[in-house]
């Protein structure tokens, strides 16, 4: 008798919390693919964007910042606008995984079809056609040449490279590079990451005693951080000192 009393009672419970789930207010917008409403932290569903220290080409193979330009092209859409974001699940870093609208639109198409992201197509097919959309007029990332956001985390020199424009020669080199070098990609990404000598990744804010002495080389496996959240994502602990 207790079980199909509990059982009758999740059949009316699940629905309600299913609908206090969703996350309304405006957003901090943090990546192409992550934003911060209040306390929440939530992940963009469906998609993947590029990292904000990630390079890509532009059409004159020159580099470029594309992860900044994915960040701040979300952050100027949406500005002052209201957020209404359903949540699906929780991911392996805690984060919220959501289906967002702004003023009644899905967030994510209009991520994927300008280009700024790309259909995460292992989680869902459902922004494959804005993808296609997006490569035929050339837009955003699909102007030059980039690595999938995807592929580009756990990089190699065989990682193949997508685009509208053919990779000129050496591209590998500057696609597999990160944009943490000596200069911040975004002068709000001014955190600073390095690898210590047992492998563990520290993060060190303006106002950390060794932050000076950091220096930023790709070739030491540096990297800036545009807060303390992102940081803590990549696995990076704040230094003791």
């Amino acid at each position: 008798m207790l079980r199909k009393f509990l059982i009758a009672l999740s059949l009316i419970v699940v629905p309600s919390l299913a609908q206090a789930a969703d996350i309304t207010g405006t957003a901090k917008v943090r990546a192409g693919d992550f934003v911060v409403i209040g306390n929440t932290r939530i992940r963009l569903g469906g998609i993947d964007a590029p990292s904000v220290d990630q390079l890509c080409l532009n059409t004159k193979a020159e580099r470029w910042t594309c992860g900044v330009a994915a960040r701040d092209e979300l952050a100027k859409y949406t500005e002052g606008k209201s957020w209404v974001c359903h949540t699906r699940s929780i991911d392996r870093r805690g984060r919220t995984v959501a289906r967002c609208e702004v003023g009644g639109e899905d967030i994510q198409k209009w991520l994927v079809h300008s280009g700024w992201a790309l259909a995460y197509t292992r989680m869902s097919h459902d922004y494959d056609a804005d993808e296609a959309a997006a490569r035929e007029a050339k837009a955003g990332m699909w102007q030059g040449a980039f690595i999938a956001p995807w592929d580009w985390r756990v990089r190699n020199k065989r990682t193949p490279i997508l685009g509208a424009t053919k990779p000129p020669e050496g591209a590998h080199a500057v696609l597999l590079a990160s944009a943490s070098g000596p200069v911040a990609p975004s002068p709000d990404c001014t955190i600073k990451g390095n690898v210590n000598t047992s492998g563990e990744c520290i993060y060190h804010t303006p106002t950390s005693r060794w932050y000076t002495q950091i220096k930023m080389k790709i070739s030491k496996g540096t990297r800036w951080f545009c807060s303390v959240e992102e940081a803590e994502a990549a696995g990076c602990r704040e230094t003791r000192r």
